[in-house]
């Protein structure tokens, strides 16, 4: 049993929604101690501050990480931007939560992977849905050998037009935001990680763009069919761009996992909890106006209840500010983990574009025909 907790002076980068809801959290962890917050957007930085009951707000990233009250770093600015003050952490040996993706570009991953594990720091990705109850229990038939070798995985997910719609208004380059690099890889994650022993040797995909291309030059949906050097496969397909009108505040998945001696299914549609109102509903990603009926509960970072935030992003960020402070085992994905988790989307997208199957792993040189 540990006695004596490391307290943690907690550098929280980007003050978005996210950067938000971790540190409300931070502020009532018990080793957490000091909270800076660092936010280009000055009003929204001392918003958040003030939430927070931050010590210490800046629109500078690098004055904050470099404060000696500083020992470990959340980083959640926009998918984009992650690259510069994940290395600059790194390089002050601090250790990292780090919204998914690692980066957005190929190569930046794998820069930015590479001067993690030169420092050695301890940098995990926020794959927030490993924090759910049924994924936990997925994993773990899986890894017990409840369904023996498991040969064959399919996924489908659905998703309401407003996530992709943020995100292109939020970008200066489309071909970057993609329903796989953005959103697809929650699924991806999940899968992979119960097949974690596979290895992944060949891809081949489709996508189609007739809802959001007209207008945002940007991609419906993607259906991806994955091979492993044992022979397993794995299908999935997402989409994007349903009506705003679709009752799924962000996520609507399912999950088949088939093995050779038993089978897996998994409903995470949110179907089971239905609101139907007159009123408009103000939760979720990007309420819609138009929008009366909610799959409750689909919004993946939780639920505000009793005034509070409950579920999955509270159970990680709790989670890491303990393995932060007491050094324990959790699962969140790795740093590693989550460069290959680009890698094998950006290479779906890549399969897409070419419309012939891919190798895998592919290389930030075959990235360059995504442009």
């Amino acid at each position: 049993m540990i006695k004596n907790p490391k307290k943690i002076g907690l550098a929280i980068i980007g003050a978005g929604r996210v950067g938000l809801i971790r540190g409300e959290l931070a502020a009532r962890h018990p080793s957490v101690g000091w909270i800076g917050i660092a936010e280009k957007m000055p009003e929204r930085g001392e918003i958040v501050g003030h939430k927070c009951n931050a010590d210490f707000v800046t629109t500078d990233y690098k004055t904050l990480l470099s404060r000696p009250e500083v020992n470990a770093v959340i980083v959640c600015t926009d998918e984009h931007l992650h690259v510069d003050p994940v290395i600059y952490a790194a390089e002050r040996n601090l250790p990292l939560l780090i919204e998914k993706p690692l980066a957005t570009d190929l190569a930046e991953s794998a820069q930015t992977l590479a001067a993690i594990e030169k420092s050695g720091v301890d940098a995990v990705i926020g794959y927030t849905q490993r924090f759910r109850r049924r994924w936990l229990v997925a994993k773990e038939k899986v890894q017990s050998g409840a369904l023996g070798e498991v040969t064959m995985v399919t996924s489908r997910a659905f998703m309401n037009r407003l996530v992709a719609i943020d995100n292109y208004k939020r970008s200066d380059n489309r071909s970057e935001v993609t329903p796989m690099v953005i959103s697809g890889t929650h699924a991806l994650d999940i899968v992979m990680w119960l097949m974690e022993a596979k290895n992944p040797v060949e891809v081949y995909a489709r996508s189609v763009n007739k809802a959001l291309g007209p207008t945002w030059q940007g991609v419906d949906g993607t259906g991806y069919t994955i091979v492993f050097d044992d022979g397993a496969i794995y299908h999935g397909v997402i989409s994007w761009a349903l009506p705003e009108v679709w009752p799924g505040a962000v996520y609507s998945l399912e999950v088949g996992a088939v093995g050779t001696e038993g089978v897996l299914t998994i409903d995470d549609t949110h179907r089971d909890m239905v609101l139907a109102t007159n009123l408009i509903q103000a939760e979720g990603y990007a309420p819609d106006k138009r929008r009366h009926v909610d799959f409750l509960t689909s919004y993946p970072v939780g639920d505000m209840a009793l005034g509070e935030l409950r579920g999955p992003m509270r159970e990680e960020t709790n989670s890491w500010l303990n393995r932060v402070s007491l050094g324990v085992t959790t699962q969140h994905a790795t740093a590693r983990e989550g460069h290959n988790r680009l890698m094998l989307t950006k290479a779906i997208d890549l399969s897409a574009k070419l419309k012939r199957p891919v190798k895998l792993p592919i290389t930030p040189d075959d990235e360059k025909q995504l442009a």
